[in-house]
C-alpha cells in the first residue's frame, strides 16, 4: 500500500474541477429536492445540480434539446422481465416522445424529459423494481454480464446472482455515491463466449481454471478500447469475488487520482505503480491471500447475432431482435413484452451490441410472423446484426459527427449495393476520440472527425479494420484518416467487395480479414479502397485489389509496383513487365496511348498515376500511396 500512497501523494497537489464541486452538497439532498425541482420547472434547478449532482443519479441536462432530460436506466445484466420493459415503453411514450436507445452496457436510455414530470416517471419504474442510482458521473456504474448467463449451453458458471451480490456492496450507499474519482466500470462473465466485452472494464471478472477447478481470474483497468490487465488473481468462488471487489474498489476510492479528469480512471493508477503492486495491495487490503491466475476460458465471440436465434439448455431459445443503433421506442419495447409474455418466458435480455433477446421462445416459426417482426426482418442483415453506434451530435455534447444515422445509412447501402447472404460484419461507430461506440473492436470501425471537402470542413470518419473482441481482445489499425462521411460508404463498398470476391464459404469478415487482409499495409488498404471507388465513378470496370493468393511481405514499395502491374493489365490486357525487376523503364508513352485506345473511358488521372507508378526513374525511389493520393483526391 506504500507504492500506492507515494504515487497518490505525488498527484494530490491539486484536485480537478469537479472535485471542488462535489464539496458543495451531499448528492442525495439533490435527490431529494426532484419533487422541488419539479414545481419549480427548469429554471429553478441550480447549474451544479444540472452539471453534476443529478448525473448521479442517471438524470442528465442534454444542451442539445433545451430543457430537455435524458435518464440512463440501471439494467443490471440487461435482465429485465416484461412487466419491466411495458413500463419502460409506456414512460417512454408518455414522458419522453417515444423514444429509446439502447446502450453498449445493457442498459436502456429515455430522452426528451421534462423535469416536471421526473417524479411520477421515477415513481412508475421503482414501482416494478428500476431505477437510475449511480448510472452516471462518478460511480460504480452498472454492471455486465453474458446476457445468456445460466441459460446458454456454453455458460459455464451462473454469474448474475453475484452480479446482484456485487451491486448490493455500493448501490444506494452515501459512502459511495461520488466519492470516487471517476466512474468505475464492471463485468462478470461464466461463459465460453465473450457477450459483453468483458476484458475492457476497469474491474472484470472472467471464466477461468485452475486445478480442475471453475471459478473467475480478475483483469483491471481495461476502458474504451483498451484490454484490462491480468491481476494474477484466481477467485474460486463467489465469497472470493466479492471480497476481491470490495477491496479493489476501495483502493481505487482511496488511491486514485483527483488531479485530471482525463488520467484518473483506474487504468492510469495501474500505470503508475504497476499490477504487480496492486496485485499485492488488493491481497493485502481484503486479507486474503488469493490463488495465482488459472487458465481464462472466455476466448470466443459469439455469432447469436448472425444466427437470429439461440437454443438454450431447456430446448427453448434466446431469439434475437436487431434494433440498429440502439434506436428503440416505447411501443417497440411494448411490443417485445408482449411477444415475451406471449410466445417466452417473460424475460428479455439487452445485449453489448444495443439489441435485445426475447428469451425461452419454444414456437420461433410463429412468433417471427408477428407483424413486429416483420417490420424488423429486412434488418436482420449481417450490416444492421452486430451495428453499434454511440449517441452522436444530437444527444451527446462531445459528438463531432451525427452517428446513429450515418451507421444506419451506410448499412443500408451496403446492403443495397454488396448484399451478403451470410457472414458477419461488425461495425462500430463512436462519434468522437471517446470511443463510446468502441469503436477500436469493430471488424470495421468508425470515429468522428472533421474531414476537409474544398477547404471546408464537414463531418468525416476515421477508419479501423481488424478489432477483435476474441480471446482478450485487439484495438484495430487504422487504415484511413479523415474520410468525408459523404463518400465513406463508397470506400467501404470496395471493401466489401473484396470480402464478397474473396472470402471463404460463410467465412465471416474477422476471418476473411486475419486471412487476406492482414497481409497488407494499412496505406496500401486505404488507399485501395479509395481507388476502387474512383474507378467505380469513372465507369472503369476492372477486376483488382486483395488476395488471398498475393503475398506483398506487407512492403509499400512492392505492393504500389503490384498495384500498376495489376492496373496496367487489367486496362490493356497486356503485361507491362518482362520480368520483376523493381521499377525498371519498360513502359513507353506510346503504350499509355495503347491503354487509351483499349479503354476509351480511362481518366487522365489514372493514366497520369500508371505512369507515375511505372515510369519512376531507376535512380529515384518507388512512389508510396501517399504520393499516389492526388490523383483521386478529386473524389
Amino acid at each position: 500500500m506504500e507504492a500506492l500512497q507515494k504515487a497518490y501523494d505525488l498527484r494530490a497537489k491539486k484536485v480537478n474541477k469537479i472535485e471542488k464541486v462535489k464539496e458543495l452538497k451531499n448528492p442525495q439532498e439533490v435527490y431529494d429536492k426532484i419533487n422541488e425541482y419539479a414545481k419549480g420547472g427548469y429554471a429553478s434547478i441550480p447549474d451544479e445540480d444540472k452539471k453534476y449532482f443529478l448525473k448521479c443519479f442517471g438524470i442528465y441536462d442534454r444542451p442539445a434539446t433545451p430543457e430537455k432530460f435524458m435518464i440512463k436506466l440501471r439494467i443490471p445484466g440487461g435482465f429485465l422481465n416484461s412487466d419491466q420493459a411495458r413500463v419502460i415503453g409506456e414512460c417512454a411514450k408518455e414522458y419522453g416522445q417515444d423514444y429509446i436507445d439502447l446502450t453498449t452496457r445493457q442498459q436502456c436510455e429515455l430522452r426528451y424529459l421534462k423535469i416536471e414530470d421526473m417524479p411520477k416517471l421515477l415513481e412508475r419504474l421503482k414501482a416494478v423494481g428500476i431505477d437510475a442510482y449511480q448510472t452516471g458521473v462518478d460511480n460504480i456504474r452498472s454492471i455486465m454480464c453474458d446476457p445468456l448467463d445460466d441459460m446458454s449451453f456454453d455458460n459455464v458458471l451462473a454469474s448474475h446472482k453475484t452480479l446482484l451480490k456485487l451491486q448490493e456492496k455500493f448501490l444506494y450507499s452515501s459512502e459511495w455515491i461520488s466519492t470516487l474519482p471517476r466512474k468505475f466500470n464492471t463485468a462478470i462473465s461464466g461463459s465460453l463466449s465473450n457477450r459483453c466485452n468483458v476484458y475492457c472494464h476497469d474491474t472484470s471478472f472472467i471464466l477461468a481454471q485452475k486445478d480442475g477447478c471453475y471459478g473467475y481470474n480478475m483483469y483491471l483497468g481495461g476502458k474504451v478500447g483498451v484490454v484490462g490487465k491480468n491481476a494474477d488473481i484466481f477467485l474460486a468462488n463467489e465469497d472470493e469475488v466479492i471480497k476481491a471487489f470490495e477491496s479493489i474498489t476501495d483502493i481505487f476510492k482511496r488511491f486514485g487520482f483527483r488531479d485530471n479528469r482525463n488520467k484518473n480512471r483506474l487504468h492510469f493508477l495501474i500505470e503508475a505503480v504497476g499490477i504487480e503492486e496492486i496485485a499485492h495491495a488488493i491481497r493485502e487490503n481484503s486479507g486474503i491471500d488469493f490463488a495465482r491466475a488459472g487458465e481464462s476460458m472466455t476466448q470466443m465471440y459469439s455469432n447469436d447475432a448472425s444466427q437470429g436465434k439461440v437454443q438454450l439448455r431447456d430446448g427453448s431459445f434466446a431469439v434475437h431482435v436487431v434494433i440498429p443503433s440502439g434506436v428503440f421506442s416505447g411501443s417497440g419495447l411494448i411490443e417485445v413484452a408482449n411477444l415475451g409474455e406471449r410466445y417466452g418466458n417473460k424475460e428479455l435480455r439487452f445485449d453489448m451490441e444495443q439489441s435485445l433477446y426475447i428469451m425461452g421462445v419454444k414456437d420461433v416459426n410463429t412468433m417471427l410472423q408477428e407483424e413486429f417482426f416483420q417490420k424488423y426482418k429486412s434488418l436482420n442483415t449481417p450490416y444492421f446484426n452486430n451495428l453499434i453506434a454511440c449517441a452522436g451530435t444530437v444527444h451527446c455534447p462531445f459528438g463531432v459527427i451525427e452517428n446513429k444515422n450515418d451507421a444506419i445509412n451506410m448499412s443500408k447501402y451496403l446492403d443495397e449495393k454488396v448484399p451478403l447472404e451470410n457472414g458477419r460484419v461488425r461495425m462500430y461507430w463512436s462519434a468522437c476520440v471517446k470511443g463510446c461506440g468502441i469503436h477500436g473492436l469493430g471488424d470495421i470501425g468508425f470515429e468522428g472527425c472533421k474531414a476537409k471537402v474544398d477547404g471546408e470542413n464537414e463531418g468525416g470518419v476515421h477508419i479501423y479494420l481488424g478489432g477483435k473482441l476474441t480471446s482478450e481482445g485487439v484495438e484495430g489499425r487504422t487504415v484511413l484518416k479523415s474520410a468525408p462521411l459523404r463518400y465513406a460508404q463508397f470506400y467501404v463498398e470496395s471493401l466489401m467487395l473484396e470480402y464478397k470476391k474473396h472470402r471463404g464459404k460463410s467465412e465471416n469478415f474477422e476471418k476473411f480479414s486475419d486471412r487476406v487482409l492482414a497481409q497488407y499495409t494499412n496505406a496500401n488498404i486505404g488507399f485501395t479502397m479509395k481507388l476502387g471507388a474512383y474507378l467505380r465513378d469513372k465507369n472503369v470496370d476492372i477486376d483488382f485489389g486483395f488476395s488471398p493468393k498475393v503475398n506483398t511481405g506487407k512492403n509499400e514499395e512492392f505492393e504500389v509496383f503490384e498495384l500498376g502491374r495489376k492496373l496496367y493489365y487489367a486496362l490493356s490486357k497486356k503485361e507491362p513487365y518482362s520480368s520483376y525487376d523493381r521499377f525498371t523503364n519498360t513502359l513507353k508513352n506510346e503504350k499509355l496511348e495503347n491503354i487509351r485506345d483499349l479503354v476509351p473511358n480511362i481518366n487522365e488521372n489514372i493514366a497520369q498515376m500508371l505512369d507515375n507508378i511505372l515510369n519512376t526513374k531507376e535512380e529515384k525511389r518507388a512512389v508510396v500511396f501517399s504520393e499516389l493520393i492526388p490523383f483521386i483526391e478529386l473524389y
